[in-house]
This record gives structure tokens, sequence and C-alpha cells, in this order.
């Protein structure tokens, strides 16, 4: 895996994309590229299709990057030139859990996300746009879509490495080269 340069960590929401990704980038000695911080504008308003491909172009024109996110829109910009899937299928109650303990932490917190924006309580469990809902709804979409992307011809030049539990991410990162001046 030493010539793994450019990395997409994919999975549900709350499945630990973020938190793995900046592991695997500092492993490697990679920049992490969040996809979320390229999509979402003040007020939680999206990108147009034009500003988010031409931002992820941007962001992913380097010779090395490990990029954070899903957005199935995107996959002919990030997929273009990636080399390894990392897919984060994590069992549901476990997803279920990590989201909805992290919208409480960042809620208490105020934490401040991209462009800006804050998750509230109130947005989180009662919105119709809620991450929550959103996590609970898509999960059997998100997992039907990755399986069948593993056997999709136009990506046989992707390496896809399902990992399944919090076990299988500690053993790949632990077998991940460690860039000369990276941090571990």
């Amino acid at each position: 895996m030493s010539e793994i340069q450019r990395v997409n960590v994919v999975g549900s929401s709350g499945s630990g994309k973020s938190t793995v990704g900046r592991q695997i980038a500092a492993r490697l000695g990679l920049p992490f590229v969040e996809l979320d911080d390229i999509h979402w504008r003040p007020n939680w308003t999206e990108s147009t299709d034009e500003e988010l491909f031409s931002n992820l172009g941007k962001a992913l024109a380097g010779e090395g990057w490990v990029l954070d996110g899903n957005y199935s829109r995107t996959v002919p910009v990030k997929w273009k030139r990636v080399q390894l899937i990392v897919w984060l299928d994590l069992p549901y109650w476990l997803i279920m859990y990590q989201v909805i303990s992290r919208t409480f932490r960042r809620s208490f917190n105020r934490e401040i996300l991209w462009a800006g924006n804050q998750e509230s309580l109130t947005k989180a469990f009662f919105d119709k746009d809620s991450i929550i809902l959103w996590s609970l709804s898509n999960l059997s979409r998100v997992r039907r879509g990755y399986s069948q992307a593993m056997s999709d011809d136009r990506y046989r030049h992707i390496q896809f490495v399902r990992l399944r539990s919090r076990r299988e991410i500690r053993e790949f990162l632990s077998a991940l080269p460690i860039a000369q001046g990276a941090s571990d």
C-alpha cells in the first residue's frame, strides 16, 4: 500500500469518515480534504454543482490526498484518479450511536462546522433535513450503492477496502505505512 496517494473514505453519515480520513492522511503524510467543507455554504445552503465540481477538482489536483465524503454526484470528479476507496460499513446500531452522540456533542459545545454552520438539537431531531433521520433512512441505500460500485467495471482501476468494525479499522490503519515525517 505504500504506493497509495489518492484515497476516498466513504460510508454513511456517522460512520467515522472524517476521523478515519484524518488518521489515514496523517499516517501517509497527505493532505486531508473534507467534502462537506467544499459543499456547504453559510446558513446550511448547498453549493451549486458548478461550484462544487470546480472546487473539488482544485482540491484534488495534487498528486496525493485523502478525501472524506460521499455525494454520489461527485463520483466522476473524485473517482477519476482515486486509487483506494475505504468504505466504513459499520453495524447499523454503531452508526446510529455515533451520529446521535456526535450531534449531541456538536450541539452542546456549539461547534462551528463548515462555513460557520452549527448543528442544533432542534434541527437534528425535528427538522425534515435532520442528519439523524437521514442516517436512519439512507443506510440501506448507501450500502447498496457501494456494494454495486465494488463490482462495477467502470471502477476496476480502484482498490476497495470494506471495513465492518472498529477492530477492522484499527487493523487497517496500523497496516498503513507511516510516511517519513508523518505523524502516527
